[in-house]
């Protein structure tokens, strides 16, 4: 399920219009096994200029829950507080460019560091999703994924 700000289409960063199956108010207060934040800018600064989602990515980590983001939007991630302590990765510039002292910005493809899972971008894409396969399905699941895939 996606879940907009609000119920107007989103318009990605680039220019690709996204029609969300909700909006944020309808499900703030429903329980995710996961959940996954987009990328780009200003789509990112959106994010995380919006206390309902730093309230609810803390809840779903308190609750035990994946939380997991792509691109510019590990940033949300580290303002709600959710990597401290943690190895992350993100689009260059963004995660190393905030003052995160208690995370480990690494350059890897794909990091997952507990129950939060991070990505660098659009060329990551694909590995993210099979780590989100993984942690929410398990590696047989994520093995019969990729191989069906051509790489």
């Amino acid at each position: 399920m996606t879940a907009g700000l609000d119920d107007q289409p989103v318009k990605a960063a680039k220019g690709l219009t996204i029609l969300p199956d909700t909006t944020l108010d309808a499900v703030v207060d429903e329980s995710f096994d996961m959940i996954v934040l987009p990328g780009g800018l200003p789509g990112a600064d959106y994010l995380d200029q919006d206390p309902r989602i730093h309230r609810l990515l803390q809840r779903l980590a308190g609750e035990g829950g994946y939380t997991a983001a792509i691109c510019a939007g590990p940033k949300v991630l580290a303002s709600a507080g959710l990597l401290e302590g943690r190895s992350a990765t993100s689009y260059p510039g963004v995660l190393d460019g905030m003052d995160l002292p208690g995370v480990d910005v690494d350059l890897r493809p794909v990091i997952a560091d507990g129950k939060v899972i991070t990505s660098r971008g659009p060329g990551t894409a694909m590995d993210f999703s099979l780590a989100l396969i993984e942690a929410l399905e398990g590696k047989a699941k994520r093995d019969e994924v990729e191989a069906g895939l051509v790489r």
